[in-house]
C-alpha cells in the first residue's frame, strides 16, 4: 500500500503520515511532485526481458513521452538474488539531484523514495501501480531494501539516462531504512 511519512530533516522526528492515496497525492503536489495511480495489469515475472516489459507498457510510455517530451526509457528490475543488489542499493541511498525529472512507474513490487525539501524529508512508499515524478533539482534518495523486489519503468529527457549529482550529505544515514512488506 502506498504511504507517506513526513520527518524533520535533522532529527528524523515523525511529523505526520498517511496511507490515503488522495492525501498523499495532495501533500506531494504541494512540493511539486507528481504522484498518480496507473494500472499495471500486465504480468511481470522475474527474469522477464526488458524489451517485453517495454512492449507491454508501450501505450503508457508513449503517453508520458507525449506529455513531457521524454526521449529515453528503460526498465530497472531487481530481485533478492541480483548479484549487484547491495552495490546498487548503496548507490541509490546517497542523497542526490538530477538536472531533469526522475520518473518511475512501478509495474511490480515496491520501493521507497525520500524527498528532502526545505526542512522535511518526505518518505514515499511506492508500490505496483504508482507513478512518481520527482522534479529536477529536488534532493532525494531511493531505498529498495536489503532484498529488492521491484520492476519500474524509468523515463528521461536526457539521452544518457540516469545521471546523479551527489550532494555528499549523510542525511540518508539519519533516516529509517526501507524494510519491504512483500515476500
Amino acid at each position: 500500500m502506498s504511504a507517506i511519512h513526513i520527518h524533520a530533516d535533522q532529527s528524523a522526528e515523525l511529523l505526520g503520515s498517511s496511507t490515503d492515496f488522495n492525501e498523499i497525492q495532495q501533500i506531494l503536489s504541494g512540493i511539486g511532485v507528481r504522484f498518480e495511480r496507473w494500472e499495471a495489469d500486465r504480468e511481470i515475472v522475474p527474469g522477464m526481458a526488458s524489451e517485453e516489459i517495454l512492449e507491454a507498457y508501450r501505450k503508457e510510455i508513449e503517453r508520458l513521452k507525449n506529455e513531457e517530451g521524454y526521449v529515453t526509457v528503460d526498465v530497472i528490475s531487481l530481485q533478492p538474488d541480483h548479484p549487484e543488489r547491495e552495490a546498487l542499493r548503496q548507490k541509490f541511498l546517497s542523497e542526490h539531484t538530477h538536472s531533469e525529472d526522475e520518473v518511475r512507474f512501478f509495474v511490480d513490487g515496491e520501493g521507497m523514495f525520500y524527498l528532502h525539501v526545505e526542512d522535511k524529508v518526505y518518505q514515499v512508499h511506492c508500490c505496483k501501480n504508482d507513478l512518481i515524478s520527482v522534479p529536477a533539482n529536488i534532493t532525494h534518495w531511493f531505498d529498495m531494501g536489503p532484498a529488492p523486489r521491484f520492476t519500474a519503468l524509468r523515463l528521461f529527457n536526457n539521452p544518457e539516462g540516469w545521471v546523479a549529482n551527489f550532494t555528499g550529505s549523510d542525511i540518508a544515514d539519519r533516516h529509517p531504512r526501507f524494510e519491504p512488506t512483500t515476500t
